[in-house]
């Protein structure tokens, strides 16, 4: 009796020690999952083509952040995508705006494939894309987003009809399910991208 009286006591000990550590366990993961510390989040919020995005950033003065969070929002810094629209490569750009912007830029000529499978052109034209759409908007970053997704005429359209106000806060009343989506996505996107990389900055 007294044996089995020791075994009993052991196990119960045991379990005890099991439930400690399973609490203990759960814990640790509440706490990584709230606290989400960088190196987590940077598996989230990846970037790559640092080098490129922060010299064109620099080149015509767009907030490189911005710069990710779209490149984020559009293939996730993956190169030769095509979507079903048409847009190609890492900031999906549609060849007739690619054509528009070698012609205002002054660029040379870029070919389809070139355009998929070439991150440094596809930044380039992005960014020069995106500094025209500052000067088109006044520099409204959330504007400029949704000239992005949308185009920069139906965006005008919006904004002279009253339909959107071009804040962030009326974003929901943006006709564009597609682009109301877009705008949140990237604006997300951009704050998280600032936090985590500051070496972006010029």
């Amino acid at each position: 009796m007294a044996e089995q009286g020791s075994y009993m006591l052991r196990a119960k000990r045991r379990k005890v020690a099991r439930r400690r550590l399973f609490l203990l366990l759960f814990i640790i993961i509440v706490v990584i999952i709230v606290a989400q510390p960088a190196w987590m989040l940077k598996k989230l919020y990846p970037i790559d083509y640092k080098a490129d995005i922060r010299a064109s950033a620099i080149s015509y003065q767009v907030d490189p952040h911005l710069v990710a969070a779209i490149i984020k929002a559009e293939t996730n810094f993956q190169t030769g995508k095509v979507s079903k629209k048409g847009a190609l490569g890492l900031m999906q750009i549609m060849p007739t705006t690619a054509k528009w912007i070698v012609e205002k830029a002054g660029f040379e000529q870029v070919t389809e494939e070139t355009l998929r499978n070439r991150a440094d052109v596809s930044i380039e034209l992005g960014v020069w894309y995106l500094a025209s759409l500052h000067k088109q908007f006044d520099e409204n970053n959330i504007v400029v987003i949704a000239a992005y997704n949308a185009g920069p005429g139906k965006v005008r359209q919006w904004l002279d009809s009253g339909e959107w106000d071009g804040t962030f806060e009326e974003a929901a009343k943006i006709p564009y399910k597609e682009t109301r989506d877009y705008v949140q996505k990237v604006v997300k996107y951009y704050n998280k991208y600032k936090d985590l990389y500051p070496e972006l900055e010029p």
